[in-house]
């Protein structure tokens, strides 16, 4: 087949990049169609494609500031033509479903609805980050991007959700039901360390977006003074660094490999927001680090919970609510418990979501989609 991928935008490795990447696998003549590219800011595998960009490619300082031209984002994902295809495959966590497939059939894999526009409004758009003038023009858009949103979601002939937490989304924002197939985890890369590691540090990975509540877990730490490793970058670490206290160190750029070797020796990893599905907490379990996590959205279906009367093996522990109190508490909790948190159980739960059934789910689901289809 001719396929054509559509990925929101191309300007850096992170979840949605990495399913990308296996796409790109699968077909490896696809043409990609993003709205916005910064050169080599993905795998080789991605930059390898013919990719093409929207007219928002030419804007100015779009580099770092796509975000802000979110109102235009509707008009230049449809531009894209693409009625030369046999398949239309998007990646979509913002507008990509949105495209105009032009009578090609469409399938969608989607991160989750539009989080600005829907569930993490509040989180993104409030008085802490923005002045009153511009909360009020955001307050005139954003009811017109919900009615996109919603409406172009007829042009996807097939929704696959990243997870459970995200397909019942799905269902309440566009009114379809979507199959769910989990994200790949690189668990043949991600791996228990050859020799017995002092596990001395606690760890977030994550870009430094609102809801990742980065902020949080800051505030925890400045209470504690528990030596903290933060790995990211992105639109809120100016704030983030001034909060931080001296136990706390930030690394904003690693590669794999040293992301692979601070995961092994994590005492554990905190992952404070709600996420849709969350590939972080899986890569640390492969590595055998348990997971302090939030106890909403993705995490619910990865992270195996310490329970008084669960004879089950645990992977990580909850916390409830949203504030530092809460998340020391859970960090108290998998300190007293630390025992039962086994290396090799970790990683087997983790081999749950590896690239290569991932792989072979979205070949199935494909394949049956195509044959229905004739």
């Amino acid at each position: 087949m001719k396929v054509a991928l559509v990925h929101d935008w191309l300007t850096g490795m992170r979840g949605g990049e990495k399913v990308l990447e296996v796409f790109c696998e699968m077909y490896p003549k696809a043409d990609i169609f993003t709205l916005v590219h910064i050169p080599n800011s993905v795998s080789e595998v991605i930059e390898s494609h013919q990719i093409y960009t929207s007219f928002l490619q030419k804007m100015p300082d779009i580099s770092r500031k796509y975000r802000w031209y979110l109102p235009l984002m509707p008009l230049a994902i449809e531009s894209f033509i693409l009625h030369d295809y046999d398949l239309v495959l998007s990646s979509s966590h913002c507008v990509a479903k949105g495209v105009k497939p032009s009578g090609t059939p469409h399938i969608s894999y989607c991160h989750t609805p539009m989080r600005y526009a829907w569930d993490q409004y509040n989180t993104y758009f409030n008085r802490s980050r923005f002045s009153p003038a511009l909360l009020y023009l955001i307050g005139k858009v954003m009811p017109h991007m919900r009615k996109w949103d919603r409406k172009s979601a007829s042009r996807v002939d097939m929704f696959i959700a990243n997870s459970q937490n995200v397909s019942d989304r799905i269902r309440k924002c566009y009114r379809v039901e979507a199959k769910t197939i989990y994200p790949p985890v690189d668990t043949s890369f991600y791996e228990l360390p050859d020799i017995k590691t002092e596990r001395k540090k606690y760890l977030v990975v994550s870009s430094f977006a609102p809801y990742k509540r980065i902020d949080l877990t800051i505030r925890a730490f400045n209470k504690l003074g528990e030596p903290l490793v933060i790995v990211g970058s992105g639109e809120d670490e100016k704030h983030l660094k001034e909060m931080a206290r001296p136990n706390i160190e930030f690394l904003e750029s690693v590669s794999n490999k040293e992301l692979k070797l601070l995961y092994q020796s994590a005492k554990a990893l905190i992952y404070p927001g709600e996420e849709d599905f969350g590939i972080i907490p899986v890569e640390a379990m492969a590595c055998g680090t348990p997971v302090i996590a939030f106890g909403r959205g993705g995490a619910l279906e990865t992270v195996i919970p310490l329970s008084d009367t669960s004879t089950a093996y645990p992977t990580g522990v909850y916390f409830d609510e949203q504030t530092p109190d809460d998340l020391i508490q859970a960090i108290g909790r998998f300190e007293k418990h630390s025992m039962f948190f086994l290396q090799e159980k970790l990683r087997n739960n983790a081999k749950r979501f590896s690239r290569e059934l991932f792989r072979n789910n979205m070949e199935r689901a494909i394949e049956e989609f195509v044959q229905a289809r004739h």
